[in-house]
């Protein structure tokens, strides 16, 4: 991968930073996503959780009722973070390594996210 060499994550990251609660149904979650454009929110949980595309059709392909399951029963918990002066060569190589498509972007507090869309819409 050939990222210019002086991209950073405060470059490509998606904000405002879109949210969800953990008690919300899933399919309030889905409707979001689809509305707004994009494929995972941060849960509003206190501590690194995400909900994702793949994690509400893996849901609905279980069988689960999409109004009564919780966002809390299908999050992705402890989510790895990174910050928004990071490199993107790095953030490529962590959702390598951690085999995930999506990382909050963390300043003090959530800030964005970025996503291996962001990467491959900049690459040179």
């Amino acid at each position: 991968m050939d990222l210019d060499d002086r991209t950073r994550v405060v470059d490509v990251m998606s904000t405002p930073l879109e949210t969800i609660g953990a008690s919300a149904p899933i399919r309030e979650a889905a409707k979001r996503m689809r509305d707004d454009g994009i494929s995972a929110l941060v849960v509003t949980t206190g501590g690194g959780c995400i909900v994702t595309q793949s994690d509400v059709v893996g849901a609905v392909a279980d069988g689960r009722d999409p109004e009564a399951t919780a966002v809390r029963d299908v999050m992705t918990e402890d989510v790895e973070t990174v910050t928004p002066d990071l490199m993107m060569q790095e953030v490529a190589a962590m959702m390598t390594m951690y085999g995930v498509k999506h990382l909050p972007v963390v300043d003090d507090d959530y800030v964005g996210m970025v996503s291996s869309t962001d990467i491959a819409e900049n690459l040179s």
